[in-house]
């Protein structure tokens, strides 16, 4: 018997059924699951590059807000950044970033560290 469900509901029990299919065989997740530097650059450009400098080719900003490259340096943790992102600082604006967008930018920002 099959069971009905709203397309959209549908649509994120099959991908989260995969995903936990995935771990449980031992086979890695497939790139369309892992967050995008990419795409992380770009919302960093267009959100965060006003009072942060984003990229090494910035070289200024509006504010003192610490660069992404000092940020990528003293974070221990990308999950304290993702957690940050979520429910930002009082001085930061409220952007409403989806989960999947906070985990791009702190792809693209992690990726500022310096090795």
């Amino acid at each position: 018997m099959l069971v009905s469900m709203p397309p959209s509901r549908l649509g994120r029990s099959a991908v989260a059924g995969f995903a936990l299919l995935m771990a449980v065989c031992g086979a890695p997740i497939p790139p369309a699951f892992a967050a995008d530097a990419a795409k992380g650059e770009i919302i960093a450009k267009r959100w965060c590059a006003t009072c942060h400098v984003t990229a090494p080719d910035q070289t200024t900003s509006n504010t003192e807000a610490p660069s992404f490259a000092s940020i990528a340096a003293r974070t221990t943790s990308p999950n304290s950044l993702k957690a940050f992102l979520a429910d930002p600082h009082p001085r930061m604006p409220n952007m409403s970033l989806t989960t999947d967008e906070i985990a791009d930018i702190v792809a693209y920002l992690m990726s500022q560290r310096q090795p």
